[in-house]
């Protein structure tokens, strides 16, 4: 994050290695986060759940030893994923053993799939990205707020690129944006007590630049594939 709720995120190493993405925690056997996240590259297959831990409730890096530890059963990125346009950029992980739920450790809500975040909303980003672009990971969570952007203003700034499963949220001066490390993160909204997961850190042009803002994929748009394969 350029510049959380620690409960709704959670830390995807490589097994034996370091940070690669964020995701967020739907249930106590699930997790949400981007496809991009989980394909395979030339020197690990990220698509395996071997190759994958999660720590859960975890706040700072250099104290892996408090969070929770789980390994991975099932790695499911989105059927209709494109490498190339990051379109339907979204996947889902089940744990090997259920996670214990605590103060710091809490399922974010799912919205419906009718739930509408409109242009102006305000909504949070959290990860352990860099902290500027081209820089290197956060130690610490970090937490910045954004606002939905219009789809169709997006649109034009972003090149024609944006399709409907995807939401732009930022700030168009400049400034505040999810960058690398992110990805796969939460895009959250407040509805008083309760968060819900808006969108899935995605991609962007570069990190917080002017009139760039970050893309995510719209999680109402994938309620119901959700449903089918987590019955959550």
């Amino acid at each position: 994050i350029v510049i959380c709720v620690v409960m709704l995120c959670l830390h995807l190493h490589i097994k034996n290695s370091i940070h690669v993405c964020g995701a967020s925690i739907i249930s106590e056997h699930w997790l949400v986060t981007a496809a991009h996240c989980v394909q395979d590259d030339a020197k690990v297959r990220l698509s395996q759940p071997g190759s994958w831990e999660a720590y859960l409730g975890l706040h700072d890096q250099k104290q892996l030893e408090v969070a929770q530890k789980r390994y991975l059963k099932r790695v499911i990125p989105h059927p209709n994923y494109n490498e190339y346009t990051f379109d339907n950029d979204i996947a889902l992980m089940e744990l090997e053993q259920p996670v214990t739920f605590t103060d710091t450790i809490r399922p974010i809500c799912l919205p419906s799939a009718s739930y509408d975040f409109p242009a102006g909303t305000t909504v949070w980003i959290t990860g352990w990205g860099a902290t500027r672009e081209g820089g290197s990971g956060a130690k610490v969570l970090q937490k910045a707020q954004v606002r939905i952007i219009n789809s169709t203003v997006c649109d034009s700034l972003m090149d024609g690129q944006i399709t409907s499963r995807m939401t732009c949220a930022g700030v168009l001066s400049g400034g505040v944006d999810a960058c690398q490390g992110d990805s796969g993160g939460p895009l959250s909204s407040s509805n008083g007590e309760r968060m819900f997961l808006a969108g899935v850190v995605s991609w962007g042009d570069g990190c917080a630049r002017r009139n760039k803002p970050g893309i995510y994929s719209t999680v109402p748009k994938f309620r119901a594939w959700i449903k089918e394969m987590t019955g959550v």
